[in-house]
């Protein structure tokens, strides 16, 4: 892959990256914007390593969560980490209807109330549009751990926004 090849690939990907990684950050725009930033730099550092045993973005998203859990871990414990109670949702979509914008408030507060591995599969699955293999190699975790995570996900999103 050529420099050129690559920087229109990460082009192409790097919205959707930072849509993932601020979901994962509960819609902390900067932290997310922090951690897409460090997984760009360290694609880039790496990008000759780059085999294609799979797709360029499964392969960049990888790097992007090893980042996320990374910092995670330097941080502690979970409860440290900004809800979406705690901070505005920093880089939402703008609309300039109330109503929509409430809307995605609400589902981005019942991804936050889900367990991290039921956010991060639903975020995969659902906002970026990633398989069930794509999730695996991403997370490390095994495919029917995905679609166990996958399944109680919608089951907990669906009973936190019936309660609304």
């Amino acid at each position: 892959m050529t420099k050129e090849q690559f920087i229109e690939l990460i082009t192409q990907e790097q919205e959707p990256l930072r849509r993932f990684l601020r979901g994962l950050c509960s819609g902390d725009g900067f932290r997310a914007d922090d951690l897409a930033q460090e997984a760009l730099l360290k694609a880039y550092l790496s990008f000759e390593r780059f085999e294609g045993r799979s797709r360029f973005s499964t392969w960049l998203f990888r790097i992007a969560f090893n980042c996320w859990y990374d910092s995670r871990k330097k941080v502690g414990k979970e409860s440290e980490w900004l809800s979406l109670e705690d901070h505005p949702p920093g880089g939402f979509p703008a609309e300039s209807e109330t109503d929509r914008t409430d809307e995605y408030q609400q589902l981005h507060q019942a991804i936050g109330n889900l367990s991290l591995q039921e956010q991060t599969v639903i975020l995969l699955f659902y906002m970026e549009e990633k398989s069930v293999k794509e999730i695996e190699i991403i997370t490390g975790m095994p495919s029917g751990t995905v679609r166990s995570h996958l399944s109680r996900g919608r089951r907990h999103l669906k009973e936190y926004l019936d309660t609304l």
